[in-house]
């Protein structure tokens, strides 16, 4: 999945690691030090940062012996999935079934399941 870049006209600190935590991002670096065509010393570097929700979207794996089994984990584990009115992250669940909580944004599914359970009140 290539990413592409885009220019926004304002950004601040916080919208620039929202936007690392939420994409992710990962550094690989080969670095090796030659003398007349011999290698001496070579050194590989990985290194990740990224939520511990794009972590396990992406399957990134954690080294051996570390505790990743926290709650945050977990909620990372719930699916979620972007309002389509203000972009943030919503539990799928949540958003298809009542709505967006943070804009108000209600989904077709809600407004059906919604319309069924309401009284309804007949004109005479």
């Amino acid at each position: 999945m290539a990413l592409t870049a885009e220019k926004e006209s304002s950004g601040t600190l916080v919208d620039v690691i929202d936007r690392i935590l939420d994409k992710g991002l990962v550094i690989n670096a080969d670095i090796t030090v030659s003398v007349a065509g011999v290698e001496l010393l070579g050194i590989k570097v990985r290194a990740a940062l990224a939520s511990f929700e794009t972590a396990a979207k992406y399957g990134l794996e954690f080294p051996s012996g570390t505790n990743y089994e926290t709650a945050a984990w977990k909620e990372a584990m719930v699916a979620k999935d972007e309002c389509p009115q203000c972009s943030k992250r919503v539990i799928l669940d949540e958003l298809l079934n009542e709505g967006c909580p943070w804009c108000g944004w209600v989904s077709a599914k809600a407004k059906a399941a919604h319309a069924k359970t309401a009284p309804r009140i007949e004109a005479r």
